[in-house]
């Protein structure tokens, strides 16, 4: 008696991206584009995104910073310290919520200071060089070798870096027997669905029930 045959590839690849292909700057109500606004939000949620927290908590607690106005580097470095806290708590942000705070507000001073508030200033200077990208994203207060990796995979479809999977969203592939070379694992996916699919990649990585219901919807 054999058992069951692995599903193919991109017929697991298709149902990864059905079930979780949202990006969290989706999530947190981000309408990603090339434009100063929405590129500063996801450099928010990035920030809260690298804490140890869950990925549900820096969502909420996006929301709430956006919600209260803070929603371009100036606006957040016009807030108070204890604006900033108090709108990290209202969406559960609690356990780093003072340190985060004092980050956002340096980060948001740093990004007018560098980049007049326009984070595609920073695209430009860096180019096409991914490890330039990484290293300028990683000057920002609060945003480390994680946070870099998290912007980037997010912002690969507007930037045009792509494919751009990190050892995180390799570690989901690998977990459902999706190729691990980047180019590989990008023929599965249409070339504008790669940020959601790094996303749901992520989610595989951190969660196994997620890979467990994916391999059997993908083998029904």
């Amino acid at each position: 008696m054999t058992g069951r045959r692995s599903p193919d590839p991109a017929r697991v690849a298709r149902t990864l991206l059905d079930a979780h292909g949202v990006t969290y700057a989706e999530e947190a109500g981000i309408r990603l584009r090339d434009t100063p606004q929405p590129l500063y939000q996801l450099l928010v949620l990035t920030d809260l995104l690298s804490a140890r927290i869950r990925g549900a908590t820096a969502v909420a607690a996006a929301k709430e910073l956006f919600a209260a106005g803070m929603r371009d580097a100036r606006r957040m470095a016009e807030a108070s310290w204890q604006q900033r806290v108090d709108a990290l708590g209202r969406g559960g942000y609690r356990r780093y919520d003072e340190r985060t705070s004092t980050q956002l507000g340096d980060g948001a001073l740093l990004v007018l200071r560098e980049y007049g508030g326009d984070l595609r200033r920073l695209r430009e200077r860096a180019g096409d060089d991914t490890a330039e990208l990484s290293r300028l994203l990683r000057q920002v207060p609060g945003i480390g070798p994680t946070g870099a990796d998290i912007y980037l995979r997010e912002a690969q479809d507007v930037w045009r870096i792509t494919p751009y999977f990190d050892a995180k969203a390799l570690r989901g592939a690998h977990r459902l027997g999706l190729p691990e070379d980047p180019p590989d694992l990008a023929r599965l996916v249409p070339d504008d669905r790669y940020a959601a699919f790094a996303a749901a990649l992520v989610r595989v990585a951190l969660d196994k029930a997620v890979a467990e219901s994916v391999r059997e919807r993908a083998s029904a």
